[in-house]
């Protein structure tokens, strides 16, 4: 067995239960009808989302009427995802770019961005609604 150290662990793991939960359901591609006529006939049950843990920075929330317009946001993101609308004097944020670091939350003088709990962004297209905060 000293030839083979990560044998046994690898068999341990094999056998173990996932610690992970199931991808929900709602997030699954359109074409996967079957398991959600399974839902539907009461075969098969949606796993709800995993609870988040205290003070998670997931997708990036912004109240638009709060905003100022200062720019501070901007100044401090060095991710460079947020981006100045003059005619509205609001923010864009492209969550495709954002990496999650709450500098532009701190920075807010007005506490107009915060941190969601939401985690679950995956997209198709990069610049879909649900990737980009206005």
């Amino acid at each position: 067995m000293s030839r083979l150290p990560m044998f046994p662990e690898a068999l341990r793991q094999f056998l173990k239960k996932p610690a992970t939960n199931l991808f929900p359901a709602r997030y699954l591609p359109k074409s996967i009808t079957g398991f959600l006529g399974k839902v539907a006939a009461g075969e098969a049950t949606i796993n709800p989302p995993v609870a988040v843990p205290k003070n998670f920075r997931g997708k990036i929330a912004y109240d638009r009427d709060a905003c100022i317009g200062c720019k501070l946001c901007i100044r401090v993101c060095p991710a460079h995802a947020i981006e100045f609308i003059p005619e509205t004097k609001t923010v864009r944020i492209f969550v495709t770019q954002c990496i999650f670091c709450s500098q532009c939350n701190d920075a807010c003088p007005v506490s107009c961005l915060h941190m969601s709990d939401e985690f679950m962004v995956a997209d198709a297209d990069r610049y879909s609604e649900n990737l980009i905060v206005e």
